[in-house]
């Protein structure tokens, strides 16, 4: 059976690329990606299924933005693991 469906380019230049880097051809790769899918959809809680996309308010959008361009002094936490402690 054949299916058509429209991609993003995006998503299209990520399947080209792991179908050469891995000699897996598109369609068995695009196959075990949907029963792979499909599987944990049936199989698991919903509230484990992390959607590929995240949608945001513009307010939220926001709020990550600064949060993640502030400058901020690591934690005593943060230090300790990077030198290597437990």
């Amino acid at each position: 059976m054949q299916i058509s469906a429209e991609i993003s380019q995006g998503t299209r230049q990520l399947l080209e690329r792991y179908s050469r880097a891995h000699g897996v051809k598109k369609q068995f790769l695009i196959e075990n990606a949907l029963l792979h899918h499909i599987q944990a959809l049936e199989e698991l809680p919903a509230s484990v299924i992390i959607p590929p996309r995240l949608v945001v308010s513009a307010a939220g959008g926001r709020k990550i933005a600064a949060m993640v361009s502030g400058r901020r002094k690591p934690t005593r936490g943060l230090v300790e693991l990077m030198r290597g402690g437990d």
